[in-house]
């Protein structure tokens, strides 16, 4: 055996050393260097090597992290001097302190100068295979125009523009204009119906609306001019409806309403864009709270897009030229932060999806990804559901190969929808992205991605906070859960530039609904699992806020509307378990002691009650008649016991001796076995 001895031991020794530690700040370096190509930023914060470090250290140092990426990602008016200055204590929330930006220009303008033909927006119109491609001069040509019309007819800085259209340029350009001009704009939902768009029109203050003439979704055309002419007879401060031509057939026109398209011609292209401070509103969103009556949430300029901008980047790994396709409407959160606020600010192509997923057939979204080259997918789990029980021949007709990333937002994605997802539809390759947000965030603050490309991502479950994000789960005593495999109520332990600043004229509310029921925290409202393994799985609602097909509903709400009819003494609605929709509405309703159930006639009344004053959506799937409601002595409805007696959990309801009247219980049961599989 050869022994070598103590100097060649020594230089061996020596010699491996110095191969090892070169090895070493080899790997460093080039982890370093993997580091700040994936974020350019990174490569300024001391200690952070790779994306592990990266994310910790947005959440530990939440302020140098966010001036810097704030500092290189947006275009600045003029800089700001304070990164924030925040108080979830007492609701108060600044981002960019003192800096001034224009949205539109962080849009648009920037882009223009570098790539002006670059496809900005493509049009999915509702009639496949007939898609608009706007560039960014083009779009930025439009909204210019759109700014000078809203200017010349007194649309100042601090109003607030209604926006009640279709998913489509002009909508888009509508929203830039008054961003631009320095107007806040407030997009409503094209779904809604005129007494709940009435509503939101008079909460928000607008002299000025802005629609179509007709919506065209699915193959049905749909008045919305005469909607928003029914809902401003209600709307006194209302001066002046700007009405856009989606088709070609007429609408009546009063002395209110001007021929938006007509008249922007008549513009000039060059529209001067408002020197902005960070915290001045951008727009208003309407959700729904336990209450009954919608929140309008206020997100801001500075804080709104750097987020929304750095989650579709990163959650995504969208990069230039992809091509992105959201198909949520612009009428939600997800069609304001994901189809044109992230996208448009990143340089990107978004896609603006008009129609359905089963229109023409079951096929389209896979169509269009197949004639568009679509990249990144963005979709709710209520259609992937949906398009799952049609097979998988639908997807294997289309060539699928550009796709690179799945997204699924709006509520849980269940196993089985997530499987499908990945297996058919990506083909096994493209990893699925589940999202957690809420209006209220303003973006993604959960979702398995950003990680390390070959990380773990478990179906069902958004897993990971975004960077600076900090989830924290309380038991029911306000107590912080610190160890992971439990379950609590989900709150984020630190502020983000993104999420809301308050509720439009009522600041109280916000604070009430967000920070005082766990005092330096913000609350969600949701209820999460933290695994041992320490990702994040959403429960669902602790309010009495209900999701269906991705869409908040508070039940009271609907209540509110069920208790209008004339023949309805008092009801109450429960959120239950839906194979499609993910939630579903079951109503008990009780009737007036004169009043004879007239069964699906009144049902029939009772539903287009709730379509009429809220939307199609909003309809209870199940209406049960009851005697009464069960209710404790002091008159609270007992919730819990209707909610276990629709999910069949009849050994969950639990004591009843509080009860003002036990028996009603078993009434309900027996009732609600009586209708159980007769579909309304």
């Amino acid at each position: 055996m050869w022994l070598p001895c103590g100097g060649t031991s020594n230089y061996i020794v020596t010699h491996f050393r110095r191969r090892l530690f070169k090895a070493y700040f080899r790997d460093l370096g080039r982890r370093r260097c993997n580091v700040a190509a994936f974020m350019p930023e990174a490569a300024g914060f001391d200690g952070v090597s790779d994306r592990s470090a990266l994310q910790e250290f947005s959440v530990s140092n939440s302020e140098s992290f966010w001036a810097a990426v704030a500092r290189q990602r947006l275009s600045w008016i003029r800089p700001f001097h304070t990164v924030q200055d925040c108080d979830l204590s007492r609701g108060e929330i600044k981002w960019f302190v003192g800096g001034q930006l224009n949205v539109s220009v962080n849009c648009l303008d920037r882009h223009v100068h570098t790539c002006p033909e670059r496809v900005a927006l493509i049009w999915e119109r509702d009639e496949s295979g007939s898609e608009v491609k706007v560039t960014y001069r083009e779009l930025l040509e439009m909204t210019c125009r759109l700014g000078n019309l809203l200017r010349r007819h007194g649309v100042k800085r601090g109003d607030c523009v209604t926006i009640y259209m279709p998913t489509c340029p002009l909508a888009v350009a509508s929203m830039l204009a008054c961003a631009r001009i320095g107007a806040a704009h407030n997009v409503v939902f094209a779904g809604f119906s005129a007494e709940a768009l009435a509503e939101r029109i008079r909460d928000a203050q607008s002299g000025t609306v802005i629609t179509v003439n007709q919506g065209v979704r699915g193959g049905k055309v749909t008045e919305l001019k005469k909607t928003v002419d029914t809902a401003v007879q209600s709307c006194p401060a209302v001066q002046q409806v700007f009405v856009a031509m989606r088709t070609e057939n007429p609408v009546a026109m009063t002395a209110r309403d001007v021929a938006m398209e007509e008249e922007m011609l008549k513009e000039d292209v060059v529209c001067e864009p408002a020197a902005m401070d960070s915290e001045d509103v951008l727009f208003l969103l309407y959700t729904s709270g336990s209450t009954g009556k919608p929140k309008g949430l206020v997100h801001t300029q500075a804080g709104y897009l750097l987020y929304a901008a750095l989650t579709h980047r990163y959650v995504f790994s969208y990069h230039d030229g992809d091509v992105f396709g959201c198909v949520a409407d612009i009428g939600w959160i997800t069609g304001h932060s994901y189809s044109v606020y992230g996208p448009l600010a990143n340089g990107g192509t978004t896609v603006l999806f008009e129609s359905t997923p089963i229109y023409p057939d079951p096929g389209r979204y896979w169509e269009m990804v197949q004639r568009l080259k679509i990249n990144q997918f963005y979709g709710a789990p209520t259609a992937i559901r949906l398009l799952l029980k049609y097979g998988d021949e639908w997807v294997h007709k289309y060539d699928r190969s550009t796709l690179k990333t799945l997204g699924s937002v709006g509520e849980p994605i269940n196993t089985e929808a997530w499987e499908w997802y990945h297996r058919v539809v990506g083909d096994g390759r493209c990893p699925v992205v589940d999202t957690w947000w809420q209006t209220e965030t303003g973006g993604i603050c959960i979702s398995p991605r950003p990680s390390d490309a070959d990380a773990e991502i478990v179906p069902g479950m958004a897993m990971r906070p975004f960077f600076s994000i900090k989830p924290t789960l309380m038991d029911t005593e306000g107590k912080v859960l610190t160890s992971n495999d439990v379950s609590g109520a989900l709150c984020i332990a630190q502020p983000w530039p993104g999420m809301a600043r308050t509720i439009h004229n009522n600041h109280q509310r916000f604070i009430e609904t967000y920070c005082r029921p766990h005092p330096g925290y913000f609350f969600t409202g949701d209820g999460a699992y933290r695994s041992k393994e320490g990702y994040y799985q959403i429960t669902g609602r602790l309010d009495d806020v209900i999701n269906v097909s991705g869409h908040r509903i508070g039940t009271a709400e609907i209540e509110d509307v069920l208790n209008q009819c004339a023949a309805v003494a008092e009801s109450a609605v429960i959120g239950y378990s839906h194979d499609l929709k993910g939630q579903g509405v079951y109503a008990f309703v009780v009737l007036k002691n004169d009043v004879e159930v007239q069964g699906a006639a009144l049902c029939q009344q009772l539903n287009n009650m709730v379509s009429k004053k809220i939307a199609k959506y909003a309809c209870p799937d199940f209406i049960q008649f009851v005697q009464r409601l069960p209710k404790t002595r002091s008159g609270k409805i007992m919730r819990r016991v209707l909610r276990k007696v629709v999910e069949r959990d009849l050994d969950g309801v639990g004591d009843l001796s509080t009860l003002d009247d036990p028996t009603a219980v078993q009434e309900i049961i027996q009732g609600h076995g009586d209708l159980c599989g007769k579909q309304p």
